[in-house]
C-alpha cells in the first residue's frame, strides 16, 4: 500500500497482536491437552467442570480472533522514517 508520504508495508509477525495470539495459542493447547488427560478426581475438585479443557478452548478461540483481527486490519509501517524524526538523528533543535 502507498500513501502521499511514501510506501508502507504491514508489521507482519512483529504486530503485537500476533505475539499475543501465539502466547495464548501455546497456553491454550497445553491446557486443552491437560483437560483431556487429567483424572476424573481432578474434575470433581472443580465442581464437576473440566476447567482446564474449557479455559484451553477459550484461549485457542481468543488466539484465532486476534490472528483474524491482525489479518483483516493490518498495521501499516512506513518503509522510511519521516523527515526530522529521531531515527535520522535530529534532536529537535
Amino acid at each position: 500500500m502507498t500513501d502521499h508520504n511514501g510506501t508502507k508495508h504491514t508489521a507482519g509477525a512483529f504486530d503485537i497482536r500476533t505475539v499475543i495470539a501465539l502466547l495464548f495459542a501455546i497456553y491454550g493447547i497445553v491446557l486443552t491437552i491437560t483437560g483431556f488427560v487429567q483424572p476424573a478426581a481432578e474434575v470433581e475438585k472443580a465442581a464437576g467442570v473440566n476447567i482446564n479443557l474449557w479455559a484451553g478452548i477459550g484461549m485457542i478461540v481468543f488466539a484465532v480472533v486476534f490472528v483474524t483481527w491482525a489479518r483483516l486490519r493490518p498495521i501499516l509501517v512506513p518503509d522510511e522514517p519521516a523527515e526530522g524524526s529521531p531515527a535520522e538523528g535530529s534532536n529537535g533543535q
